[in-house]
C-alpha cells in the first residue's frame, strides 16, 4: 500500500510540473513544422552526433565493466534508456533495467554492478568539466561557428581542452576540488533551486580513487568516452542552432546545455520531458537566440537526443531477447 501511495504521488506531482509547463511546451512543439524545414544535412549531422554520443557512453561502460560484448552493453543501454524516458524514475529506472537485462551475459553480477557505478561516476565528472571551459570561451570570444566543419574543428578543442582538465582532475586531488567548486559555484547561479551541495569536490575526490582503482590503465580511454559521450551531445545542439541560423556566444550555449542536463536528472517528469523543453527554450533565449529560433532548436536536439531514443530501445530490446535466446539454445 505505502508502494502504491508513492507512485500516485509520483503520478501526481509528474501531472502538476507538466501542468505548469504546459504553455511552454505548446510554444516548443507549436514550432515543429519549422524544424521539418530544416535543411536535410544538419539533421543528418545532429543524428551523427547523437549516435557518436551514444557509442562513446557504450564503450565506457564496456571498459568499466570489462567486457567485450558491446553489442549486449549498447542494447541493453538503448533498452534501459528508453524506459527511464517513459516512466518517472528517470536515471535510476534506466540503470536497474540495464543491470538486469545485462545479469544473463557471462560477466559477474559483481561486476556489472561497480562497472554501471563507474561509469556514471566518469560521466558525471565529464559533466563537471564542461562549465570550467566556459571561461576561456568567454576569454577568445567564441561563437558558435557557421558550417559543420567549424564545428567539427571546435568539437575537437573541445576534446583535447576536456580530457587534458579530466586527466589533471584524476591525477591531482586540487585539481578535482577546484573543478568541484567551480561546478558548485555555477550551480548556485542558475534559476531556482538546482544549486548542488557543496561537499561535492568532497565526494569527486573519493569515487576519483575508487574509479581509478577499478579501471587501472584502462582510465585514459574511459576518459576519453566520458569526454565524447558529452561533447557528441553537446555538438548536436550546437549543430541545431547553427541550423535555425543563430550565432550566439559559445559560453553562453555551454551554460544553457548544462543548465539542460541538470534539469533531466531531477526526476519530476519522466526523461524531464516538459522541464527541459522549457528550460533549454529559456536558457536559449538568453543566451541571444530569437525565441522562436529557440524553440525551433530545442525541438531539433530533442527529437534525435530523446525521442528517436524511444523506437531505437524498443528494437534494441528486441535483438536483446533473441541474442539470449540464442545463447541459451546454444
Amino acid at each position: 500500500m505505502p508502494s502504491l501511495a508513492r507512485r500516485a504521488a509520483a503520478l501526481a506531482l509528474t501531472a502538476l510540473v507538466l501542468y505548469g509547463v504546459a504553455p511552454a511546451i505548446g510554444e516548443v512543439l507549436g514550432a515543429f513544422p519549422k524544424v521539418a524545414n530544416l535543411k536535410p544535412w544538419w539533421l543528418v549531422g545532429m543524428v551523427l552526433a547523437e549516435a557518436a554520443s551514444c557509442w562513446c557512453l557504450w564503450e565506457l561502460q564496456a571498459l568499466s565493466i570489462g567486457t567485450r560484448d558491446t553489442l549486449g552493453v549498447a542494447t541493453s543501454q538503448l533498452a534501459g534508456g528508453a524506459l527511464g524516458r517513459v516512466i518517472p524514475g528517470g536515471a535510476a529506472t534506466a540503470a536497474a533495467t540495464q543491470y538486469n537485462m545485462l545479469n544473463g551475459s557471462d560477466v559477474p553480477r559483481a561486476s556489472v554492478a561497480t562497472g554501471l557505478a563507474a561509469a556514471t561516476v566518469l560521466q558525471i565528472a565529464g559533466l563537471c568539466v564542461l562549465p570550467v571551459l566556459a571561461l576561456p570561451a568567454v576569454v577568445f570570444g567564441l561563437r558558435v561557428p557557421h558550417t559543420l566543419f567549424e564545428t567539427g574543428v571546435l568539437g575537437l578543442g573541445l576534446f583535447a581542452a576536456m580530457l587534458g582538465v579530466g586527466l589533471a582532475a584524476a591525477r591531482s586531488e586540487q585539481t578535482l576540488r577546484w573543478v568541484g567548486r567551480v561546478v558548485v559555484g555555477v550551480s548556485e547561479r542558475l534559476p531556482g533551486d538546482r544549486a548542488l551541495s557543496p561537499t561535492l569536490p568532497d565526494r569527486l575526490v573519493v569515487q576519483r580513487d575508487e574509479v581509478t582503482e577499478r579501471l587501472g590503465d584502462r582510465l585514459l580511454v574511459a576518459c576519453g568516452a566520458a569526454v565524447g559521450r558529452w561533447l557528441f551531445d553537446l555538438l548536436a545542439l550546437v549543430t541545431a542552432i547553427i541550423a535555425v541560423g543563430a550565432h550566439p556566444a559559445f559560453s553562453l550555449v555551454l551554460l544553457a546545455y548544462v543548465a539542460a542536463q541538470l534539469l533531466a536528472q531531477i526526476p519530476l517528469t519522466p526523461g524531464g520531458i516538459g522541464v527541459v523543453e522549457a528550460g533549454l527554450t529559456a536558457t536559449l533565449a538568453l543566451a541571444g537566440v530569437h525565441g522562436g529560433d529557440a524553440a525551433v532548436a530545442t525541438l531539433a536536439y530533442r527529437l534525435v537526443s530523446y525521442w528517436l531514443m524511444l523506437p531505437a530501445g524498443l528494437i534494441a530490446w528486441i535483438i536483446h531477447r533473441r541474442r539470449l535466446a540464442l545463447s541459451v539454445a546454444s
